[in-house]
């Protein structure tokens, strides 16, 4: 099987990767059944990567419905030692902005319905979870960012990042309450994926685009459907 070191899991919006060279889609079964859809596995600029959409090509999965175990087995079973993680994020914060990035480092769970461990049916282990996020690829994720020089985009290094259990969006009770707790991002995907990345011990970090201000705030509408 190809062995790659890099695997890119792409959340809503994100489906393909049009920069990858030698493309060839994987199939990988796993224990916890099939991944979220196949892998294409191709070159970015001379270097293997693995590339899943996080929902499906066609986005037929919801938050709660998505495999996470079986998308990071598979992601270890190719070889993959690094993770980047691009998610759709709501601001919790004045000064993060829509079409900001967000790079975080923290997360709070808010999910319910979800397994979020390998271990279990016999197999007792504990991980630490202090530090969800890879320093060391989350500087360099930061850095390429900023080497793009992007006029209208501003990076935010460091911020927690609350992930709710969706479909539906925060009432806005509940997002003045995560305001209150000082968190800086919502969304409904990384927080399984940090988990089992460090259970698989796989390197993490998310790239998190802000598309809106949650429904805090007063003078901006919260996402929809179409945005």
């Amino acid at each position: 099987m190809t062995q790659v070191k890099i695997g890119i899991i792409g959340g809503s919006g994100l489906y393909k990767m049009d920069a990858l060279k030698e493309v060839k889609e994987v199939t990988i079964n796993t224990p916890f059944g099939s991944p979220s859809d196949a892998f294409i596995v191709g070159t970015l600029e001379g270097t293997p990567v693995a590339f899943l959409a996080r929902h499906g090509r066609n986005h037929h999965l919801l938050p709660t419905e998505l495999p996470f175990r079986a998308n990071i087995y598979a992601m270890k079973k190719l070889g993959v030692e690094y993770i980047i993680s691009a998610s759709a994020v709501g601001s919790l914060k004045e000064e993060v902005k829509p079409l900001d990035l967000v790079v975080p480092d923290q997360f709070i769970d808010r999910t319910r319905n979800r397994i979020s461990t390998f271990f279990g049916e016999g197999i007792v282990a504990h991980i630490g979870f202090g530090h969800p996020v890879c320093p060391n690829l989350a500087q360099v994720l930061g850095d390429a960012v900023a080497s793009l020089n992007l006029p209208d985009v501003e990076l935010h290094r460091g911020g927690t990042y609350v992930c709710m259990e969706g479909p539906a969006f925060s009432t806005k009770a509940e997002s003045n309450l995560y305001r209150s707790w000082g968190a800086t991002i919502i969304g409904m995907t990384n927080l399984q994926e940090a988990k089992l990345a460090i259970e698989a011990e796989i390197a993490y970090a998310t790239l998190a685009l802000v598309t809106d201000y949650d429904c805090w705030h007063p003078d901006h509408d919260h996402v929809t459907v179409e945005w």
